[in-house]
């Protein structure tokens, strides 16, 4: 056993012990199901902020922005302010109005909001809203146990045969205890983890060669184009790249495991604190990833995989007990983002599915049992399908993040700017958006022309739209 695998099993072992101690203190909390799912509607602005964000990035966010940039150079800095208008998008425009409103109509989930919004006769909706969430989520899901996987595949030659089955243990075992409270502290923690393993990071490589001018020319040297905002592109292609990049952000008013932070939120004064708190942190958290790709380019010129950049550079740049919680950071965006949807998923079958569209009266302890039935069951599911490896389901992945954005975006925004939205035209822009995205990754669109997000949300926002003015939808508002 090496210096590092000694330092790394105690450092995640705290950090495993810490968030199952989170989820066995939330589990004494937990008496009812807006309990289970929204812990009372009683996060502050830190848990808030913090907890969107983490649950939001996963290990695309640590590794995959690092790798963007270390391919595409100082060009994929238009990710920033794509993902930070999203933040903002989601906080100025969406957060307090749905606390508002699914507070006094004592919505859970979001299926639950959109019955509230149109009535109790939008059983289709909700049908429809149920089985895009468990689709994506659940194909989300086995990705980010497959990430698991392959992270302790490559920094500690573990069998994904093992590393996938303990990983999805331990998100089970703290979600299922605490339920959305346990989430929440936990996104908390792994959220603080995960920004804090990059800034360091980025500035020791910054550090190590020589500064900001150091840097400059060790990266000029290897790529002339590095350091361009264009990055050797033609105009085209490079204004196709900005869109998609800015386009991105347009995902995240429909992430149900982002908009249930909002639900859940104490007061005003929360989201009037945590607007500044999620913005400072995704800043730091992008940026600091973005530099240390670009740092990557001298210090690891023709990297095979641009993502193993992060545990490459950890283990060569820093001491062993920083490198363990660098790697902890990895694990740490990953699992935060696991235990979130699998929270959304058990939702949509615990009480979307099984409460209210086959209308089962529970008793609060007979609701929170098969609540963490459900967790159970999705989470050996999760994982058995993370261990055949589907390429199928991992082509999906791709485009799941576009699929939630495109689906339940527009639909949010409407609903909570107008009240001429009818049952029809919400149906109609949900199954476009959903659609659209499918058909342009499957037809190459995605590669020749630009990320799918953009235009399956500007389609979906026109079909709610159009559907919604047509004489026979008149008067189905509510």
């Amino acid at each position: 056993m090496t210096e590092f695998t000694g330092t790394f099993i105690v450092v995640f072992g705290i950090y495993v012990l810490a968030m199952l101690g989170i989820g066995w203190a939330s589990s004494r909390k937990v008496e009812s199901s807006e309990g289970f799912f929204l812990a009372d509607r009683s996060f502050k602005e830190w848990i808030t902020a913090i907890g969107s964000t983490a649950s939001s990035e996963s290990a695309w966010a640590v590794m995959g922005t690092a790798g963007l940039a270390y391919k595409e150079g100082l060009s994929a800095w238009w990710f920033l302010p794509g993902c930070l208008l999203g933040y903002a998008l989601n906080w100025f425009f969406i957060a307090e109005r749905l606390r508002k409103v699914s507070h006094a109509k004592n919505a859970v989930t979001l299926p639950d909001y959109l019955e509230s919004h149109f009535g109790a006769e939008a059983r289709t909706l909700r049908i429809l809203a149920v089985s895009i969430i468990f689709l994506c989520m659940m194909a989300y899901v086995a990705a980010q146990l497959t990430a698991i996987g392959k992270t302790f595949d490559a920094v500690f030659d573990v069998s994904s045969l093992w590393s996938i089955p303990i990983g999805g243990a331990i998100i089970v075992s703290y979600t299922m205890m605490g339920g959305f409270r346990a989430v929440a502290w936990t996104d908390f923690i792994q959220g603080l983890i995960m920004v804090g393993a990059l800034t360091v990071l980025s500035l020791t490589a910054l550090y190590s060669l020589g500064g900001f001018s150091g840097m400059a020319a060790a990266v000029t040297a290897e790529n002339p184009n590095a350091l361009t905002w264009m990055g050797g592109k033609s105009f085209s292609v490079f204004l196709g790249s900005v869109v998609g990049l800015l386009g991105i952000g347009l995902g995240y008013p429909g992430q149900p495991h982002v908009l249930n932070r909002f639900m859940a939120a104490k007061d005003t004064r929360t989201i009037e604190r945590g607007v500044w708190i999620a913005l400072g942190w995704g800043l730091l958290m992008y940026s600091s990833a973005i530099l240390l790709g670009i740092c990557g380019q001298a210090l690891y010129p023709g990297l095979e995989d641009a993502e193993h950049l992060f545990p490459r550079a950890a283990q060569d740049l820093l001491p062993a007990a920083l490198t363990a919680v660098a790697i902890t950071g990895i694990l740490a965006a990953i699992m935060s983002t696991v235990s979130a949807q699998i929270v959304v998923a058990a939702s949509s079958v615990a009480h979307d599915l099984y409460s209210k569209i086959m209308k089962r009266d529970l008793s609060p302890e007979k609701f929170i049992y098969i609540s963490r039935a459900t967790i159970l069951v999705l989470g050996v599911g999760s994982c058995l399908i993370a261990l055949t490896e589907t390429r199928v389901i991992f082509w999906f992945v791709l485009f799941a993040w576009s699929g939630l954005g495109a689906s339940f975006g527009p639909l949010i925004l409407w609903t909570l700017y107008s009240d001429r939205v009818t049952r029809q035209g919400a149906i109609a822009g949900m199954a476009t958006g959903f659609l659209v995205t499918i058909a342009w990754k499957a037809t190459g669109l995605s590669d020749s022309v630009m990320y799918e997000l953009p235009p399956a949300f500007a389609l979906s926002a026109l079909a709610i739209w159009f559907f919604s003015r047509r004489p026979d939808a008149q008067g189905q508002t509510r």
